[in-house]
Parts: structure tokens; sequence; C-alpha cells
């Protein structure tokens, strides 16, 4: 069974900074986009970054400049890296992958449970 486990949310004052991590485990047999969304309450989940197998990214105009999105395709984990934390970032952080499981016959979309970032001061 395929999991993704998200760590590293949490309270911080605006102008900080927090480091959010996602593993994927199971058996997996190869993982394609890896991509970070965020939901706040009433609002729609959004895109926040995105990385490609290959190393390419995607950052949605609010973040960019401030999060740095990266992955270890060796250890099927992606991270996101905030900085300049914004009260507007006040959201519950859910980690993205697409990936082919072991004896499965397509690409599959799979879901962290969420974790909890609150920019407060």
């Amino acid at each position: 069974q395929v999991q993704l486990l998200e760590s590293g949310g949490g309270l911080v004052q605006p102008g900080g900074s927090l480091r959010l991590s996602c593993a994927a485990s199971g058996s997996i047999f190869s993982v394609n986009a890896m991509d970070w969304y965020r939901q706040s309450p009433g609002k729609q989940r959004d895109l926040v970054a995105d990385i490609t197998s290959g190393g390419s990214t995607y950052y949605a105009d609010s973040v960019k400049g401030r999060f740095t999105i990266s992955r270890d395709n060796a250890k099927n984990t992606v991270h996101l890296q905030m900085s300049s934390l914004k009260p507007e970032d006040t959201a519950v952080y859910y980690c993205h992958a697409r990936l082919w499981v072991a004896g499965g016959n397509s690409w599959t979309n799979y879901w962290g449970q969420g974790t909890q970032v609150t920019v407060s001061s």
C-alpha cells in the first residue's frame, strides 16, 4: 500500500521559515511529478509548487521567490522550503504525487494527509 507522509508544519511568525517534507512509501515502481497544494478554510485547494522527475519546477505567483521545492528521487521524497512567510500563507499543505505502483497498469494520484502551517504573530 502506498502512502505519502508529510512533516514539518507548525506555527511561525511572519517573516519566518518552515520546511515541509513528504515521503512516499510502499510498492512504488516509478514517481512522476510531486507537488505541494494548500487549502485555507472555505477556499479551494490550490497548487503551490510542482517538480517533475527531471527537476523542472513550477511555482504559483504568490510564492515565487519565497518558496523552493526540491526532491530526492532515490528516496521518493519532496521538500518545500518556505521563507519570508506571510499570514496569507496560513493553510493546510498537502503533498501530492503521481505514482506507478509496482504491478500496476497506470499512473495514479496519491495525497498526503495534510499538515497545518500557521503564520501569525
